[in-house]
């Protein structure tokens, strides 16, 4: 409340900055860091300096070394000539490299195309085209006996 002639009070003056400085403002976006590293700095790493941050069952996938099919696949992707690759390969390990481009993994059943951000680095490709999907059941009965389509009038 003001006083006459003097301006607000010293604790209207308090609550007004408590509220200003608790009133909720913008965040900012958090940069991206993958075990301390930016973005920019993992894809200008060599892929020898990546794999001690990747965690064991991928790193060990790229010590051992990757078959053919794979490495043709890897190949490929990072040239970046087409905009969507497609690709049996689900256990392959997404790298820094891979970052932005379009890829289709098939499921078992049909392509389902994603793009590759930097969350994903260190998974696998499959684990980004789930392979069963959720039952929704119909009414009772379909496709079942003749006594349990008996469904009782109320």
């Amino acid at each position: 409340m003001s006083r006459p002639g003097k301006g607000p009070s010293p604790k209207a003056a308090r609550r007004k900055a408590r509220k200003k400085k608790g009133a909720i403002t913008a965040r900012k976006k958090k940069e991206f860091t993958f075990q301390g590293f930016t973005v920019e700095e993992l894809q200008k790493m060599p892929l020898e300096e990546i794999l001690p941050l990747l965690p064991a069952r991928a790193r060990r996938s790229y010590i051992r070394g990757l078959n053919s099919e794979e490495q043709v696949f890897v190949d490929r992707l990072t040239a970046g000539n087409k905009p969507v690759l497609k690709t049996h390969r689900r256990e392959i390990v997404i790298l820094p490299s891979f970052i932005g481009k379009k890829v289709a993994v098939y499921n078992g059943n049909k392509y389902l195309e994603f793009e590759i951000k930097p969350e994903m680095v260190g998974h696998y490709l499959g684990e980004f085209a789930p392979t069963r999907g959720s039952v929704k059941h119909s009414g009772p009965g379909v496709g079942a006996t003749k006594s349990s389509k008996f469904m009782p009038l109320k």
